[in-house]
């Protein structure tokens, strides 16, 4: 079995999650990593003991590179898709895509036109509780679907922010909140609800000494006319499990840190709720969660390159929940409701 050769960009804390799970895989191995610092570089090398780099140029010359993890700052995303995809990468990018629309649709279209994969991780799609829900809703079992609500009312210790250059910062993070630590479960709200026709939206610095929200909500009108509230925060203590809420005609269902905990449905018997375990809630600490649904994705990732299938969270659907988010901040800029299709104004 031919092994597809992958280096990261970035050697944070995620990269550690992406290394556990890479090493896991039979068909697949890290072979190089690239920090902007050749501190970290040289650290780096001392934890993987494999080839690592300070500058990107060099790092994309390695001889044996099939696939580019980028882990940096979400503001920096593009600069080194943008490289890596001219050199003839393949791209998987840590949420968000990117921080605004303009950056994100260049990064797809750089890939469309070097003819490279761009896959998004949104690890908790892969999730087997998810998934359960995905397909229920699929088959109609809820019904026409009246509410989706997603909830990720989180607490960050201050150290979470003075501790990092970029979290919590506009160019570095894109905001706070939502386009932080909400967009993972809001990706799950869009997957399973459908296309948004307008958001009304209010956020706020309330606790933390940064420029990004910490404290926020919004009411969502989907296009198939069911309606959806949205909160998120990193300013409630102690932080909550993130919760995502189906309401159909029928029946409903409800996910929180990725477990199933409710299930029903008219004129059926309530089945009982074997939740998937392998998975965690950063609700107070942000690596308090596991590799194996990173290792999902990049199973299905790498299985897709060697079968010429679709990426199933490709570029133009990570996309999505960068609009909603980016339309949630001009919603509580301009004090009104915004309609999406969404322009960004960056």
């Amino acid at each position: 079995m031919r092994k597809l050769k992958i280096g990261i960009v970035g050697t944070g804390a995620i990269t550690g999650k992406h290394a556990d799970a890479i090493s896991e895989i039979e068909n697949a191995e890290l072979v190089a990593l690239c920090s902007s610092s050749s501190e970290r570089a040289k650290a780096a090398k001392e934890k993987f003991g494999i080839d690592t780099y300070s500058d990107l140029s060099a790092f994309l010359t390695h001889p044996e590179l099939d696939i580019v993890c980028i882990c940096t700052a979400s503001g920096h995303h593009m600069e080194a898709g943008l490289l890596a995809a001219k050199a003839g990468k393949h791209l998987l990018i840590e949420k968000p895509i990117e921080i605004n629309l303009n950056r994100a649709d260049q990064l797809i279209d750089a890939c469309e036109e070097n003819g490279v994969r761009l896959g998004v991780i949104f690890q908790n799609r892969f999730s087997a509780d998810y998934l359960k829900l995905k397909a229920a809703v699929r088959e109609g079992k809820f019904g026409k679907l009246l509410m989706g609500n997603a909830h990720v009312n989180w607490y960050r210790a201050p150290e979470y922010y003075s501790n990092s250059p970029w979290k919590g910062t506009l160019e570095g993070d894109g905001g706070g909140a939502f386009m932080n630590q909400g967009i993972h479960t809001f990706d799950l709200l869009l997957d399973i609800m459908g296309e948004v026709k307008s958001v009304f939206a209010k956020v706020k610095t309330a606790l933390h000494p940064i420029e990004g929200e910490d404290l926020g909500a919004a009411l969502v009108t989907f296009e198939n006319k069911a309606l959806g509230n949205i909160t998120a925060s990193t300013a409630l203590y102690p932080g909550l499990p993130e919760r995502l809420e189906i309401f159909g005609k029928n029946g409903s269902a409800v996910l929180e840190a990725g477990k199933l905990i409710h299930w029903s449905v008219q004129g059926e018997q309530s089945e009982p709720i074997i939740a998937d375990t392998n998975t965690g809630s950063g609700a107070a600490d942000p690596m308090a969660i596991g590799h194996a649904l990173h290792k999902a994705q990049w199973e299905h990732y790498l299985n897709a390159i060697e079968k010429n299938e679709p990426v199933l969270v490709e570029g133009k659907m990570a996309r999505k929940s960068v609009e909603l988010i980016r339309a949630i901040y001009r919603s509580s800029e301009l004090e009104k409701e915004v309609e999406l299709p969404f322009l960004d104004h960056i």
